[in-house]
């Protein structure tokens, strides 16, 4: 059987199975899954064939590209688009990844840049507030 949807159960298309199992879904829908495989019996064997038959090399374009991450953006693309410096088209692919697809690595990296990005812009600030300082402190004590 093709490992891309299981006809009987919509729910959980194959792909998503997978995916979970890669740890490639957003934290509400692997948590929807993990529910529910506690739940059915059906869908726990469904990912153990899965398993299975990923462990055994019975691959599919869809598994390869998303354990290869081949639509993922690199983390330089992540960064000019945290710095606001894609074009439109560019832009949008992202946002349409980080919300849409919900790529954990990919928002992981998002969420890391953001991170390096506040921090860059409180050790800018602290330095500008230190040089005004000194610079008004020396203009005071001229006038002393």
């Amino acid at each position: 059987m093709s490992a891309e949807s299981d006809p009987s159960d919509p729910c959980y298309p194959d792909a998503e199975l997978l995916a979970f199992l890669d740890e490639q879904l957003e934290p509400a829908r692997s948590s929807l899954i993990e529910q529910a495989l506690r739940e059915d019996e059906t869908l726990r064997q469904r990912l153990v064939r899965l398993r299975g038959e990923d462990v055994a090399g019975l691959h599919t374009i869809g598994a390869i590209w998303r354990r290869q991450q081949l639509s993922c953006p690199d983390r330089s693309v992540l960064q000019a688009y945290v710095s606001n410096q894609l074009d439109p088209d560019m832009a949008d692919y992202v946002l349409f990844h980080l919300t849409e697809i919900g790529c954990r690595v990919c928002r992981a990296n998002f969420d890391d840049l953001n991170q390096q990005l506040a921090r860059d812009r409180s050790a800018e600030t602290a330095s500008r507030r230190r040089r005004m300082f000194q610079t008004s402190a020396g203009h005071l004590r001229r006038h002393d």
